[in-house]
């Protein structure tokens, strides 16, 4: 029996932006709880939130939600110390997962169909690894078996995902995803996405 998990990446301080893009409102809710609300949706649970910069403000947006939050310390070292963290918390919490579907807090147009598409292609190619493709590439969210999981315990730094999937290109799905490449850095980013 396989059983998903999602771990959400909203640790950063989104230095660009100027202000926590976590908490920014679209469609009436922060997107920090958009991507909340659409992972129990598309899983039900477990959903985990890596935490850092500004943990208490994101925690707060996600109240009353069946979510579990781990707070990355190390938030300033890069992306990939929140998905090693967020990795062992949920494997040690959860060890019965055989997938978890990494996403990040920027990406607005990510939905519960989306995720249950990673899901529905793992089960048809059997590919350890199904990504969404934008832009000419690989990127979130992206779903990871087990076997993987020990790899992704190890990330540091801000390179993160991508050394994992330049080392496994044999074992990935895609999923086409065009709007992915909509994610909110800059100011003048939430703007046009506020003007769609």
């Amino acid at each position: 029996m396989n059983t998903y998990g999602v771990l959400i990446l909203g640790a950063g301080n989104s230095s660009r932006l100027g202000q926590p893009k976590q908490l920014l409102r679209y469609q009436g809710r922060t997107l920090i709880r958009h991507m909340g609300e659409e992972a129990i949706a598309a899983v039900d649970t477990p959903v985990m939130v890596v935490t850092g910069a500004n943990a208490d403000l994101v925690e707060e947006a996600l109240r009353e939600l069946p979510i579990e939050v781990v707070e990355n310390d190390h938030w300033e070292d890069g992306m990939g110390t929140s998905i090693g963290i967020g990795i062992s918390e949920m494997h040690l919490l959860h060890p019965e997962l055989s997938s978890v579907i990494i996403m990040v807090c920027d990406q607005p147009f990510v939905n519960a169909a989306l995720l249950r598409k990673l899901i529905q292609y793992q089960q048809v190619t059997g590919k350890g690894i199904v990504g969404a493709t934008y832009e000419n590439t690989i990127g979130t969210p992206v779903l990871f078996g087990n076997q993987y999981f020990p790899a992704l315990k190890e990330l540091q730094g801000p390179d993160g995902l991508r050394q994992v999937l330049r080392q496994s290109t044999g074992d990935i799905a895609i999923v086409s995803f065009p709007l992915g490449a909509l994610d909110i850095d800059t100011a003048d980013d939430y703007q046009q996405l506020l003007k769609r």
